[in-house]
């Protein structure tokens, strides 16, 4: 039995939803506002009341089960039938726009730990979107024109942070060279060195998102966020927003994780070894331990965009505002460069080579 939750103003009953301006609950339609801690009081009463009351009677939204994962529930603003994935915690039904919130879709009937809640609003996202066309030279002119935003979605997507240390050690080859002028003759003297560094390095909250939806290169791309403003969880900052539970386990993600704690503990003792010539790894070891994982909720905008036929995807930090996507090449403009480098200088060249890789970031 689910119970599904529309968050109404307690002054007006009109429907609520979090602001990523003020961070508080906001009705739309008498301009009230709310903290999320009042509101949580609430909904708190009425979830224990409606738990109280469904075991005497079936409820009219109960979630219904579809052999393809699919679950439909009643909207209990409007009574239209919804439907959406097994994973989903937070919705709004195309019908009447409310706002829904399931909280026991979440997997097993675990709750996040924590929250991020939005900063960045939807409009702030379109303008980062367009701030990213205009830096884009290579983008085709007529893309700017032509492309509309099919779709934008602002979401809640789990993740999973990972606690622990790591004990790794290093070995190396260097060198350091010198050399010796006598007349005509020049003599290089080139000196080896065996390098061996070891240590205990503790990390805290490496995220990996665990949502098997989500492309994990653009979740990656959009990093970092600031976990200064890592809140307590609720549900309270769900409406207004989707939500997903994770549908990838601790388990599955922990090989994620580990590529990148084995990168930075061996990162932090390469910046111990000091200066050589020539550095070169011989052999590296790294035994994670992991003692404390963490299930949170982080923003991010989806912004899908079409043109000529095809889709467009970029991610935005709902935090931050960082953005990550791809974008189309006019290949034109691209020889151009290109051709008008061969006339220049080298320098000029290497100046267009990184220009043209900054692009594709």
């Amino acid at each position: 039995m689910a119970q599904v939750t529309n968050y109404q103003c307690p002054a007006c009953t009109g429907p609520l939803h979090f602001s990523s301006k003020t961070k508080k609950l906001e009705c739309d339609y008498c301009g009230s506002s709310y903290e999320v801690s009042e509101i949580d009081a609430i909904y708190n009463k009425k979830v224990d009341a409606a738990k109280e009351e469904s075991q005497k009677k079936k409820q009219e939204n109960e979630i219904k089960w579809d052999a393809t994962g699919i679950r439909s529930y009643n909207c209990p603003s409007c009574g239209a039938e919804i439907f959406c994935d097994i994973n989903t915690v937070a919705t709004s039904c195309p019908y009447c726009s409310n706002p829904s919130v399931i909280p026991n879709q979440f997997t097993a009937g675990r709750m996040p730990d924590l929250v991020i809640p939005f900063s960045v609003d939807k409009k702030q996202a379109i303008n980062a979107l367009t701030e990213h066309y205009n830096k884009k030279p290579l983008l085709p002119k007529v893309f700017k024109t032509e492309n509309h935003i099919e779709e934008i979605k602002g979401i809640y997507v789990p993740f999973w942070l990972f606690g622990g240390s790591s004990n790794a050690s290093v070995n190396l080859d260097c060198t350091n060279s010198s050399s010796a002028r006598s007349g005509n003759t020049e003599t290089i003297t080139t000196k080896h060195y065996k390098v061996s560094r070891k240590g205990k390095i503790l990390f805290q909250k490496i995220p990996v998102d665990a949502s098997k939806k989500m492309d994990n290169a653009l979740m990656d791309s959009i990093e970092p966020f600031n976990y200064s403003k890592l809140e307590k969880f609720s549900t309270s900052y769900l409406p207004g927003f989707y939500a997903e539970a994770y549908d990838d386990s601790e388990e599955d993600c922990k090989p994620r994780a580990q590529v990148r704690i084995e990168s930075s503990s061996i990162g932090a003792l390469l910046d111990t070894v000091g200066s050589y010539d020539t550095q070169s790894v011989t052999s590296k070891e790294v035994d994670i331990k992991y003692d404390d994982t963490a299930y949170a909720l982080f923003p991010v905008w989806l912004l899908n965009t079409k043109w000529r036929d095809k889709n467009f995807l970029f991610g935005i930090n709902g935090q931050t505002g960082k953005l990550a996507g791809d974008l189309p090449v006019s290949w034109g403009k691209f020889w151009a460069y290109f051709f008008a480098v061969l006339a220049g200088s080298g320098a000029v060249l290497t100046a267009i080579c990184y220009f043209i890789m900054g692009y594709f970031k």
